[in-house]
């Protein structure tokens, strides 16, 4: 597996102790300063501290949408429009949740999986139609109310594949690399089809 850790970004990062300085005077996490994303959105602080914020929330203070399921969406994300950086970055939360190797991978080619659940293939197909069409079907979304019961839950899957996909686009247009020491596309290698040379 490459590590794309010397892969230089369009806007260069700040320092570690830079980002940690303006993480602070903004509130943000100091978890999230080191990350090389938060080390080139902290050159503009309102913009990181209000993506901080959805962060925060999709990730520690929400959780209305179960993690699995939030999971299997980002990953699904980061392999269809082949962000390595995403990929990479939720495949240790998926291992940290105990999501089961052959689960994840599974979000490479869902439909013939074998691993999935009937709610993990429905927040799948509304992954899948949102990135193709920019909409979640009327059968999609039934299928989703079948398996997610309450509406807090269902507006945080939609709104977790948007937060993701705002993510992947993102990381992709500014070529975020992977941190020093990070390797990419875990635990196989594979890299995905859409992905940039060099990540």
């Amino acid at each position: 597996m490459a590590s794309t850790s010397g892969h230089e970004p369009r806007i260069a990062m700040l320092s570690i102790e830079d980002a940690k300085k303006a993480a602070a005077s903004e509130g943000i996490s100091e978890a999230m300063a080191p990350l090389s994303v938060f080390r080139i959105l902290l050159k503009n602080p309102p913009l990181a501290r209000e993506l901080g914020n959805t962060l925060n929330m999709l990730l520690f203070q929400g959780n209305q949408l179960d993690a699995r399921l939030r999971e299997l969406i980002i990953m699904r994300i980061g392999w269809v429009t082949g962000s390595c950086y995403e990929w990479t970055q939720h495949w240790r939360v998926c291992m940290q949740l105990d999501i089961p190797e052959e689960v994840v991978l599974a979000c490479r080619s869902w439909e013939n999986a074998d691993v999935l659940t009937d709610a993990d293939r429905a927040v799948l197909r509304a992954t899948d139609e949102t990135l193709d069409s920019g909409r979640i079907s009327p059968q999609t979304w039934a299928e989703c109310a079948k398996h997610i019961k309450n509406d807090a839950e269902l507006l945080e899957m939609v709104v977790a594949i948007g937060n993701w996909r705002l993510f992947s686009q993102l990381l992709l247009s500014l070529e975020v690399p992977l941190e020093e020491g990070v390797e990419a596309w875990a635990p196989d290698g594979l890299p995905a089809p859409r992905a940039p040379k060099g990540y």
